[in-house]
């Protein structure tokens, strides 16, 4: 079998298989093709995925020849069509906020693996992209906010006096969040931390930070780690803890999502306003509705002296080990649909099922099913 590796669309510097991983997937027997230049905003030449036994092709000739596609953007319908009609197509769609290419790929009868839908299992953790590139934002978003602020993190004993600690506040304490506290207490920021999961308050305290507690909250272990939807007296007592906290902080960096709905609200507009001038709001959750209520996609905006920064891609300006770890969790996966050098789709595994968007003209996964019946 034949795997194709494409370019990514210019916003995207990440590949979904660099060269270290392209030679494991040699080595299981199958021939994988790169279209030309497809790593190199992540550091990894033609020469260098040649020097592993790669191919070099144009991405018409990567479309039309491969068995399966990795990548990491979901492809345009056009480039799907000029894939051969039986292969496997691998990436993160957002198959759940993109409906559109969902209903598309399943008119077409296409097969098509969604990484974000990995299930929230043990024995899924080394696939589970979503959490690789958390641990990826979660960090780039303490540097963001370090150099958007008008005033040092750490505390300074200098001739010229004292410089007290910056107050960092996150706002949810998953993967992201973890990485976002313990980068923020590397830098010497007085960082405390909210998160609606009892669960969380262990790791943050392990992490030196300060646990922000709102009693009432409601959990559900079904809910595969991620925090769930809460009642609107909780949703009123939270946002008046977070309104508290955040009129004293300097940087509040915002990650709480719930797959497949939209960010819940936590940062309001009278908190951004009651908020000192030149603090730093860094919304991670920008994406799927963000957590602050003036929050812009992909634009940094200034209200009241505050600045509100709605991060879009920021694991692509890390994109050689963001890259790194997403082949490997890329290589996890494919272990359980390559067997001896061929495609082996077993729909009996719950991981395979689970990441499955569609195949054969029928939604796999049982939330897309949900989605669309809707």
């Amino acid at each position: 079998m034949t795997i194709g590796i494409l370019k990514e669309p210019q916003e995207e510097a990440r590949v979904a298989l660099l060269p270290e991983a392209v030679k494991t997937l040699i080595s299981w027997g199958t021939q994988v093709i790169i279209e030309s230049d497809a790593g190199l905003s992540a550091f990894a030449d033609n020469p260098s995925y040649v020097a592993v036994g790669a191919s070099i092709k144009s991405r018409e000739e990567v479309l039309a020849e491969s068995d399966m596609i990795c990548g990491i953007q979901p492809l345009l319908q056009e480039e799907i069509l000029k894939m051969k009609p039986e292969s496997v197509l691998l990436g993160q769609m957002g198959a759940l906020f993109n409906p559109d290419l969902t209903k598309f790929l399943i008119k077409e009868k296409r097969t098509a693996f969604s990484m974000e839908l990995v299930p929230r299992t043990t024995r899924a953790q080394s696939m589970d992209v979503l959490s690789s590139m958390a641990t990826v934002t979660g960090y780039k978003a303490v540097l963001l906010a370090a150099s958007s602020l008008p005033r040092f993190f750490p505390m300074f004993m200098t001739a010229a006096g004292s410089i007290t600690p910056a107050k960092v506040l996150i706002l949810g304490a998953g993967v992201a969040g973890l990485q976002a506290i313990a980068t923020a207490k590397r830098l010497g920021g007085s960082v405390s931390a909210f998160d609606v999961r009892q669960a969380a308050k262990e790791e943050v305290l392990s992490l030196g930070a300060k646990f922000v507690d709102v009693e009432g909250a409601k959990e559900d272990k079904a809910a595969g780690g991620y925090a769930v939807e809460q009642t609107p007296e909780f949703i009123q007592k939270q946002k008046d803890t977070i309104h508290e906290y955040a009129a004293k902080s300097d940087v509040i960096i915002t990650t709480a999502q719930i797959p497949g709905r939209k960010a819940p609200l936590l940062v309001e507009e009278r908190t951004v306003l009651a908020m000192k001038p030149g603090s730093v709001i860094v919304d991670l959750a920008a994406s799927s509705g963000g957590n602050c209520a003036l929050t812009q996609p992909d634009k940094s905006i200034e209200i009241n002296g505050v600045k509100i920064i709605g991060v879009g891609n920021i694991a692509s300006e890390l994109p050689q080990d963001a890259s790194k770890m997403y082949g490997k969790n890329y290589l996890n996966f494919l272990k359980l649909i390559i067997k001896d050098g061929e495609i082996n789709l077993n729909f009996e595994d719950d991981i395979v099922k689970g990441t499955c968007v569609c195949h054969a003209g029928e939604a796999v996964n049982s939330r897309i099913s949900e989605m669309l019946t809707k």
